[in-house]
């Protein structure tokens, strides 16, 4: 199993305090993790916190999974609705663009930014269309990779209420038959954690 360590934002009365607090506690939680695991995640909430920028500035590889709607996407990049061709990085793109200038001043190596679409539909929609073709474009302007996501399956949800992945399945102790739909849906998963280009165990 992994180890879990949750680092809280700080209740300090005043705003350099807080940041304070905040990155010693980041560090607090990382340092005993890097020393003894392979790989490890941070996941940040969604608001544009410090503690979440902090995060960023830690990372070598940034996963961002995005539904495949145009109201998500809002935040990476607006679009024209007319003519639908990108108009301009927005929040998020220039929040990461801010964090990885400040990594770059600090001597660390370049961030490996993923944008991975999730809940994909079966259906071939007009909007899935024109979600492939934004992504792509905002891709060549704000420098990420697009990963091909997950699809929207029922077994995902099933499996979360149980604590389980899709990488458990036909392990000792797992009671669940494996259908094709479930044989797919773990082909998703293994071919996003191949995108990931994670460095191999020690």
């Amino acid at each position: 199993m992994p180890t879990h360590a949750a680092v809280r934002r700080s209740d300090a009365p005043d705003r350099s305090t807080q940041e304070a607090e905040e990155e010693a506690a980041l560090e607090a939680a990382l340092v005993p993790a890097l020393a003894n695991h392979d790989i490890v995640l941070i996941d940040t909430p969604g608001a544009d916190t410090h503690l979440s920028r902090l995060a960023h500035t830690f990372a070598d590889t940034l996963l961002t999974p995005l539904n495949d709607s145009f109201v998500d996407l809002d935040l990476l990049g607006r679009v024209d609705p007319q003519s639908m061709k990108l108009v301009r990085p927005s929040v998020y793109a220039e929040a990461v663009w801010t964090q990885r200038q400040l990594r770059a001043a600090s001597g660390g190596a370049p961030v490996d930014w993923i944008v991975m679409r999730n809940r994909l539909s079966s259906l071939a929609a007009r909007n899935k269309r024109d979600m492939a073709a934004a992504l792509e474009a905002l891709a060549r302007r704000v420098g990420f990779r697009l990963a091909a996501g997950l699809s929207e399956r029922v077994i995902y949800r099933e499996l979360f209420l149980s604590g389980l992945t899709l990488l458990d399945l036909r392990r000792p102790g797992v009671d669940q038959t494996l259908t094709m739909s479930h044989v797919a849906a773990r082909q998703e998963v293994r071919d996003l954690v191949a995108a990931l280009k994670l460095p191999p165990a020690r």
